[in-house]
Formats: C-alpha cells, structure tokens, sequence
C-alpha cells in the first residue's frame, strides 16, 4: 500500500483545476488549449496521472461499482461557479448523459490502447447542451470528469 491519499490527489489536481476552470467548453479551441499547457506526458499529468492510478487500484478512488464501471466524487461542486471532479475507471461504455454546462475529461490509458468515444488517451471536451454515451473501447482507462457547476442530467439522448 501506498502512503498516497485523498490530499495527495488534491495536491495533484491543484494546477489541473487552475487551468481547467479558466476553460469555456463552449470555445471549440478549448480542447487545443488544455493539449497545449497540459500535455499527457508533462510533468503535472504524469504526476497526476500516477497517484490516479494509485488511488484506483488501492480502492480510496473509484471505490464504488456499478455495470463493470468503478467511479467515485473526488470534489462536489458547492455552487454554479464550482466544477464538481469525478473519478471513473471503465473498459466499456457508461449511461448516457447530458451536459447542461459542458463537460472536460482527462483521460488516462492503464491498459491495451483504449479510446474514450473514438479519442486517445488525453483531454475531451463536450459544449453545454451536449449528450453522449460515454465509452472506452479496446482497453481500460481512468478518467477524470470535471463538470461546470456539477451539472450532469443521466437521460436518454433528447429526441
């Protein structure tokens, strides 16, 4: 067992959420944006990258299942100008949801060369009003979602 915990995750997202909460998912260069100052294989993304995948296979994150799909709250959003932060480790694909305010993910491949909704290992980003059926394809990954004001609707695709 590590000596990894919920603070050190904390620690670890610090700079994550300084940028990512400066991000309008509405901007169709948002995505660009996060690649460019975040990338997957920089030092703050393989940090955060790691104790990730600490927390989920010594269960203190993603501690609980559903459908194959471990998940869990790393942050609750307490008002509509806070993200909420959840964490997810699957290898298939979720329950369809909506994004009222957008949705940012940072996606980490842990095995096989896994894609979430046909994209590699890295960042997604989905505008406000968006809906999809999450889905991790030929592997596993952790992802993070970070959510504009904890907004998330689980619902069928609207007609």
């Amino acid at each position: 067992m590590s000596d990894m915990t919920l603070d050190t995750l904390n620690e670890a997202l610090t700079p994550v959420l300084e940028l990512v909460t400066q991000i309008d998912p509405a901007d169709p260069e948002a995505r660009a944006r996060l690649e460019r100052e975040l990338p997957l294989d920089g030092p703050t993304l393989t940090r955060l990258r790691e104790v990730v995948r600490t927390g989920v296979r010594e269960r203190w994150l993603a501690e609980r299942e559903g459908g194959g799909i471990r998940y869990s709250r790393v942050k609750k959003a307490t008002g509509p100008s806070e993200w909420s932060i959840d964490c997810v480790n699957m290898d298939r694909p979720g329950p369809g949801h909506s994004h009222p305010n957008g949705e940012i993910d940072l996606c980490f491949a842990v095995s096989g060369e896994p894609q979430f909704d046909s994209h590699p290992a890295g960042w997604t980003v989905y505008p406000p009003g968006s809906w999809h059926v999450p889905s991790v394809s030929g592997g596993e990954m952790d992802i993070l979602y970070f959510l504009p004001g904890g907004a998330i609707r689980f619902e069928p695709k609207p007609g």
